[in-house]
């Protein structure tokens, strides 16, 4: 049994090594490049977007601090003015006022988290994909080089290159 495992292993490792060797690395890189830079244009977005709600929670802070302030000087009123009925409206009123305070200031601390930590999030994504241009220019450089540059990929010339180039070697020996 042991040999028959042995051997199904070999030719499991013999297998992968003929499908890497098929597949292309530099075409696996650029696709990986490319999945990165996805990933990170939508963590940016997604950035983008907890700025808008923070933005927006800012506002609503503000306006609930706006009428807070309010709330108590309509309340020195009521007081002053002895309006018991009145001032326990406002007091109701600053009451739930005060709870949608910490309801906004909690989900703003929240947001805050997690802008800080997407914000880490794509410093290093964006460092890796960094890394991962230099690595795809390095593979492509060294296999422009193995292959002798760009003259063994006829397919990449076009052929108004190749008809202007038959023109001007036309024209030179036409003078000589």
């Amino acid at each position: 049994m042991a040999l028959i495992t042995r051997l199904s292993r070999l030719f499991e490792a013999d297998f992968h090594a003929v499908l890497d060797r098929i597949e292309e690395p530099d075409l696996q890189l650029k696709q990986a490049v490319r999945e990165m830079q996805f990933a990170l244009d939508q963590d940016r977005q997604r950035l983008k977007l907890l700025q808008h709600e923070a933005d927006q929670l800012a506002k609503a802070t503000s306006v609930v601090v706006d009428n807070l302030r309010g709330f108590d000087e309509e309340l020195d009123i009521c007081l002053a003015a002895k309006k018991d009925d009145l001032a326990r409206d406002l007091v109701r009123r600053k009451l739930a006022g005060d709870k949608q305070l910490q309801g906004l200031k909690h989900q703003s601390a929240g947001i805050d988290a997690q802008q800080r930590h997407l914000a880490a999030d794509i410093e290093e994504q964006s460092q890796q994909l960094t890394s991962m241009k230099q690595k795809l220019e390095l593979l492509v450089s060294e296999d422009t080089a193995a292959t002798g540059g760009e003259f063994t990929n006829a397919d990449s010339i076009r052929n108004e290159e190749i008809e202007i180039a038959l023109l001007r070697e036309k024209e030179r020996r036409v003078k000589s």
